[in-house]
């Protein structure tokens, strides 16, 4: 049977040498740890995913042009369901980050890239360093053999 792997995508906003990261609180997943704007692709293409998921939890709005594909992961997540992340840079947006979602977030703030706290989502983090690498690819979560 074909994989059907989950798409998600997750925007870097840069502003000063730090990105912008989420306190994720109330959903049931990884509440109290630290993410980037991001979400899943519904029906539409990961371009446009980014932009809505950028304005509809910090919002930001982002012009699709304005957003570039900086890294790709296969991820295969502890719990065993394999994810195609998306993870875009943009390059300018409009309005100021604020958090839309306060039933989903307990706040936001800016960190140094190369500097991450602990309570970084391990996918999110894994993203960034290969971003700051340069690496525009990476397979993750799978045991070495594995098919």
């Amino acid at each position: 049977m074909p994989a059907q792997p989950v798409i998600d995508v997750m925007v870097i906003l840069e502003r000063e040498g730090r990105i912008l990261l989420a306190e994720r609180q109330g959903t049931g997943y990884a509440d109290g740890m630290l993410n980037l704007p991001s979400g899943k692709v519904e029906d539409e293409n990961v371009v446009q995913a980014a932009a809505r998921e950028a304005l509809e939890e910090v919002g930001v709005h982002i012009d699709p042009a304005a957003l570039h594909p900086v890294h790709v992961m296969h991820y295969l997540n502890p719990e065993g369901h394999q994810r195609i992340g998306w993870f875009f840079t943009a390059t300018h947006w409009d309005g100021e980050p604020y958090n839309a979602e306060p039933a989903k977030c307990a706040g936001l703030s800016w960190h140094r890239p190369d500097q991450l706290p602990g309570n970084t989502v391990p996918y999110n983090a894994l993203g960034i360093a290969h971003h700051l690498k340069g690496e525009p690819f990476s397979v993750h979560g799978w045991q070495p053999g594995s098919h």
